[in-house]
């Protein structure tokens, strides 16, 4: 692919005859409006989108975005390489927020206090994306991040919200913290990326899987293994744009719009129609989000 085509958005895909939401994405960090991004991706049938808080800023955004657009749902929290830099500080200002000192525990409660308020708004719909990050973050930050982790799941027990998850190279901690703690009703897995095995172990747990984009990734075999054992009743599915935009336009932005090149590429996985998959997507995020 040509240089000058990373700047040009994909084009539109055929549109989905069964009405299906995004179930996880960051319009904040999009090029477009949200009214043309929210347009765009009901022109291809994708008529909800779920709006994810990574921190105080962008949960405040969230919540005041779903309360101003009826196709909009917010969830709030501090992502997991939110909660150390909180703590910790972020002397490089690698967040949105710019060069931070530390602020300990005591900014890291104060933090989770104001997720805790926004938790409570009827159009919050979830609290995440909060979990482990050991990718991001090195064992310097596994305390902050775990404290941020328990507090989470426990808000959203209390408001009875979903509990959206971020859990990268961290399977087993993830899971044995929402053994230990008891996880929310409603608990879904953003951004799927654990082996076929994993998913038995989510699935019998009652666990919502959502896949992304990177399924249809040439070197992604164990996510199309995972998805193709998940079951239907548990499967989502989400853009997390502007990132992980499906093939075959890797490497340009993503945005709504493009779910139906991913559920496509999914309902093959799964051997099932897209009708039939969309239908199952429609029906399970309306559940995992209580819409």
């Amino acid at each position: 692919m040509a240089p000058q085509d990373k700047n040009t958005p994909p084009p539109l895909p055929e549109p989905l005859r069964v009405a299906v939401a995004d179930s996880h994405t960051h319009l904040d960090m999009q090029q477009s409006t949200v009214e043309e991004a929210l347009a765009k991706a009901a022109s291809v049938g994708v008529t909800t989108v779920v709006q994810v808080g990574c921190d105080l800023a962008g949960s405040r955004w969230a919540a005041d975005t779903a309360a101003a657009y009826d196709s909009v749902h917010a969830t709030v929290a501090l992502h997991p390489n939110e909660a150390p830099r909180i703590v910790l500080g972020d002397p490089d200002g690698w967040s949105r927020q710019g060069a931070r000192e530390a602020g300990g525990d005591g900014a890291l409660d104060a933090a989770l206090a104001e997720i805790d308020k926004l938790a409570a708004l009827p159009q919050v719909r979830g609290v995440g994306e909060t979990g482990l990050d050991y990718f991001r973050t090195g064992p310097e930050g596994m305390a902050a991040q775990e404290r941020s982790f328990r507090a989470h799941i426990e808000i959203a027990k209390r408001h009875g919200k979903a509990l959206v998850i971020h859990d990268r190279e961290a399977h087993e901690d993830v899971l044995r913290i929402l053994r230990e703690e008891g996880a929310p009703e409603r608990t879904v897995f953003h951004c799927y990326s654990g082996d076929a095995e994993m998913a038995e172990i989510c699935a019998a747990a009652g666990y919502y899987m959502s896949f992304a984009g990177n399924v249809t990734f040439k070197n992604a075999q164990p996510l199309r293994d995972a998805l193709a054992v998940a079951p239907p009743e548990l499967v989502l599915v989400e853009t997390d744009a502007p990132f992980l935009t499906p093939a075959p336009y890797r490497g340009r932005a993503n945005a709504p719009y493009l779910i139906p090149v991913t559920l496509r590429a999914m309902a093959e996985v799964k051997g099932m129609t897209e009708d039939a998959l969309a239908t199952a997507v429609a029906v399970n995020t309306a559940r995992a989000f209580g819409l």
